[in-house]
Formats: C-alpha cells, sequence, structure tokens
C-alpha cells in the first residue's frame, strides 16, 4: 500500500478507464502470454486473473519483490515492472529483449538513475538475489552489479523512449495528477475491465 497516496493499493489507479495493474497485465498477455503479479497483500489484485504471489523474504521493497517474481517464475527470464507504471510501453520492452543475450540481466540506466523495475531478470540470478537479500538490504543496482547485468545506457535508451515515459510512476498525489491516473473506485478490486 502507498502510504504517500493515502494507503491505496498503487496499482488499482486507473488511467483510460481501466486499473493500472490491468493495463500492464495486457500489456504483458500480448507480449509474453503470461503473467504474474507479486503484492505484499494479494487482496486488492485477486480478481485480475493471474497468479498473486507474496513477497517470501519480507521487508526487502523491490529486491524482495525481485525475488518473489524470481522464485514463482515458469519461465527461463522474468520482465519486472512497477505497479504503477502506467506508460509502459511493448516497443520499449522488446528493446530491452533484444539485448539479452549474454547477459543474467538487462535494465537501463536513466537521466534519474538505475531502473531496476523495468527490467529482465533470468532465472540464473535468483541464488545471487537470494544470498543477498539474506545478508542485509541490497539495492536493485548492487543485485545488477552482482549479477553482471548489462546497463542500456540513456543516450542508447533514448532511441525507443526519447523522455523516459516508460519509467514515470505514481508514488505521490501529484505524481498521480501529473500523469492523469484516477483514484481507484469505492471498494474497487482489481478486475480487468
Amino acid at each position: 500500500m502507498a502510504t504517500r497516496l493515502g494507503g491505496i493499493a498503487k496499482g488499482l489507479l486507473r488511467v483510460g478507464g481501466e486499473t493500472v495493474a490491468a493495463r500492464s497485465l495486457r500489456l504483458f498477455d500480448e507480449l509474453f502470454g503470461a503473467a504474474l503479479l507479486v503484492a505484499n497483500d494479494p487482496a486488492p489484485y485477486l480478481d485480475l486473473g493471474v497468479p498473486v504471489v507474496a513477497d517470501r523474504i519480507r521487508g526487502k521493497g523491490a529486491p524482495g519483490g525481485l525475488h518473489a517474481a524470481l522464485s514463482a517464475a515458469r519461465t527461463g527470464w522474468v520482465f519486472v515492472a512497477g505497479c504503477d507504471m502506467p506508460l509502459l510501453s511493448g516497443d520499449a520492452i522488446r528493446f530491452l529483449w533484444e539485448r539479452r543475450d549474454g547477459a543474467a540481466a538487462v535494465a537501463v540506466e536513466w537521466e534519474r538513475g538505475f531502473e531496476g523495475l523495468h527490467a529482465f531478470w533470468s532465472r540464473d540470478c535468483l541464488a545471487d538475489v537470494e544470498r543477498m537479500l539474506a545478508a542485509g538490504d541490497p539495492s536493485m543496482r548492487e543485485l545488477a552489479a552482482a549479477v553482471g547485468a548489462w546497463i542500456v545506457p540513456a543516450a542508447e535508451w533514448r532511441e525507443v523512449d526519447p523522455t523516459g515515459r516508460s519509467f514515470e510512476n505514481a508514488n505521490t498525489a501529484a505524481d498521480a495528477a501529473r500523469l492523469g491516473l484516477a483514484a481507484p473506485e469505492p471498494g474497487a478490486r482489481g478486475a480487468r475491465s
């Protein structure tokens, strides 16, 4: 739950008449044919029609979510994205996919920093991620360095996403307003529209 957004589940913010989570999952269905959702509190997302898994190692933030996704994945690779990223692009995701050859993970170093939650991670990363989480609180950047991730520089990323729209997210009410996101409908769960 997003404390800076009044405790709402950020994935239930609405864009264009559907929840951000439903929009993302629809895109993932088109790109990958399958998806799963990682959430500390699965309840708001149970109606989305995809497996919902909780963090296996709680209290570790995004790295804990990555660990849960890699642990639950039935494929060799996962694409991870934040639940509050309403502007994900199929072209941008395919751009990253095409750069994974020989790497254990592929992410972008954007102007605002490392984008570990808009990245591909192979299941080969799981042991390192688990070891580092057991030892402390690594950042997504530290995990990427440990697994030898290929980092796409901002200059190269601009070929597909010139302004970094794919990385936009809603952490605050001001972010949600700037991105044109509406509050969840009262009593809403994540049902796809």
